[in-house]
């Protein structure tokens, strides 16, 4: 019988290391995870963790040959911005290395006669309206609506969204017999905010930057615009949609990619949302036109009503309230 394991790849970030926790202390099943950097001591013990590069098709034979997993969660990618400077490696990470996991998984799904679970964190860099007057005036984004995009993560999510839905429906079609095909789940998140890591590499960061630097007695220049707006979550309701998805009954998924989102704030909103916390804080507003110009490609709302309708999906925080009592609490302690 297989001995279905947990893949987490990119698994020494915030999610993957939050993922790791959750998933041992509710899962009866062994995590192995990967990623270029070491896991910290805390998480000693809670996952078979491996040094490893997903570029590298020998760590992918190695994973496939000592495991079958039931799920796979693919964290692993480069960011935004980082990938606007680097888009050949931000295609083979974001990718190369996405269509090699794939492959792996349908083939551990027809070797092992169930469907692994293979869930993916998209982005809505996915988005791409034509102008500000279009963000501005159209309703919440659906799904299949305005899907431009304009930047080197933006695409390789989107090809990697539709490459998973191909694997997941369509894979050996031509076959006389219909092969067991892999179970592929998508979330197109928002932007990301965490209390407890300072961020890097996205193009949504300038709220927690800002928040971050506040923190820190550090004057901050906005990137973007007060007035730009797009979707954000907290982390700790990012990590809870990809259990929650993961979790889902099958016959409950009417698509395979979801939006989700909690709240949408402007560049100013985050101004006061830092100045309430930490009275003083210098915050100016100094645009970088080619940034500024992605961010304002992506929409300023996302609808998330089929991820809400098909498993349940609903933040935890989304109110001003909470979110004062998660960041700015916690982003107070962890500089205290």
């Amino acid at each position: 019988m297989p001995d279905n394991k947990i893949l987490i790849t990119g698994a020494s970030g915030e999610i993957g290391q939050a993922l790791i926790q959750s998933l041992s202390n509710n899962y009866q099943r062994e995590i192995v995870s990967v990623d270029l950097k070491p896991l910290p001591a805390e998480l000693a013990g809670k996952s078979t963790h491996i040094l490893g590069n997903l570029l590298d098709i020998n760590t992918i034979e190695s994973l496939e040959n000592k495991n079958h997993f039931s799920h796979i969660f693919h964290l692993a990618a480069v960011l935004s911005t980082t990938a606007e400077y680097n888009p050949l490696l931000g295609h083979q990470v974001n990718t190369c290395a996405t269509v090699d996991l794939l492959e792996m998984a349908s083939r551990q799904s027809q070797k092992g006669k169930e469907s692994v679970k293979f869930i993916f964190p998209s982005s809505i860099a996915v988005y791409g309206l034509p102008d500000l007057n279009t963000k501005n005036t159209v309703p919440p984004v659906k799904e299949n609506q305005w899907t431009e995009p304009t930047t080197m993560y933006g695409c390789s999510k989107l090809y990697c969204e539709k490459v998973g839905v191909y694997y997941s429906e369509y894979f050996q079609q031509l076959a006389d017999q219909t092969p067991v095909r892999l179970d592929f789940r998508a979330i197109r998140f928002p932007g990301i905010i965490s209390a407890f890591t300072i961020p890097s590499g996205g193009t949504s960061d300038f709220g927690p930057e800002m928040i971050h630097a506040a923190a820190q007695g550090k004057p901050y220049d906005s990137f973007v615009r007060s007035d730009v707006r797009i979707p954000f979550m907290m982390m700790p309701d990012a990590v809870r949609s990809l259990l929650m998805l993961a979790e889902a009954p099958g016959e409950k998924l009417r698509q395979r990619i979801y939006n989700i989102t909690s709240f949408s704030y402007s560049a100013k909103d985050f101004k006061e949302l830092a100045q309430s916390g930490f009275p003083g804080a210098k915050i100016g507003f100094n645009p970088d036109p080619p940034r500024q110009a992605i961010v304002d490609s992506w929409p300023a709302d996302i609808d998330d009503s089929a991820a809400r309708a098909d498993w349940g999906w609903y933040p935890l925080y989304e109110s001003q309230t909470a979110c004062h009592e998660y960041l700015i609490e916690n982003i107070a302690k962890h500089y205290s």
